[in-house]
């Protein structure tokens, strides 16, 4: 099948909020209230026990982009009386996406993870990109000094629910699908339109993972 936005009918194109309401109904009061300004109480444990977390940008235009964070428990960190997060931005590959990004167009959020729990943190707000030494500091009880950090600023924190991951059955280790340790190299000569061996480019990808981990430890091991 061939779908393409611009061929869709007018008859069924959905563009106005007002077309959504007769689709959806109203949220409960409770659900309409739930979002608060910091991140603080279970909010803020939720965040200390959290190892992973997707950040969604955008740039100047409105194009947008999903980056996966990941580190130890605690590495993203609650600041100000819980107005404001900040993680340190890692080893990646380089293209900063998500930093140009945020260089244009600051506002940023964050989906926050705990494995085996189907709730999740949603927090959205206005970001920074800084090189302050008090920030960088933060994580120096495990990792070497970061190039660079991602503060937020909280305009909203709230509990998403756990319908999406309980759909996916996303915590469920008999429902996950067996994957062959070439599909992520065959996916990158696919979307890339390249034709590298796939177990060579596995042994390459994992030397990186290697040696870019431990890099960034403290202590280099």
């Amino acid at each position: 099948m061939v779908w393409v936005s611009d061929a869709i009918s007018e008859t069924h194109l959905i563009s106005s909020n007002e077309q959504l309401r007769q689709l959806y109904r109203e949220p409960s009061q409770r659900v309409a209230e739930k979002k608060g300004s910091l991140v603080v109480g279970a909010a803020a444990d939720f965040v200390a026990a959290s190892p992973f977390f997707c950040l969604a940008t955008a740039n100047a235009d409105g194009a947008c982009d999903v980056s996966p964070r990941g580190g130890s428990p605690g590495h993203l960190k609650v600041l100000d009386d819980g107005a404001a997060v900040a993680f340190p931005d890692l080893s990646g590959n380089n293209l900063i996406d998500s930093l140009s990004n945020i260089v244009a167009n600051r506002q940023a959020g964050l989906l926050v993870m705990v494995p085996g729990y189907d709730e999740t943190l949603r927090i959205d707000g206005r970001a920074s990109i800084t090189t302050d030494p008090e920030i960088l500091s933060l994580w120096s009880d495990e990792l070497r000094t970061p190039k660079a950090a991602v503060v937020i600023e909280v305009a909203s924190a709230f509990l998403h629910c756990a319908k999406a991951f309980r759909r996916g059955l996303l915590w469920q280790p008999e429902s996950w699908p067996e994957m062959a340790d070439t599909a992520g190299p065959e996916m990158f000569n696919d979307t890339a339109g390249t034709d590298m061996d796939p177990n060579e480019m596995r042994a390459l990808l994992e030397a990186d993972y290697e040696s870019s981990l431990a890099a960034e430890r403290r202590n280099g091991d």
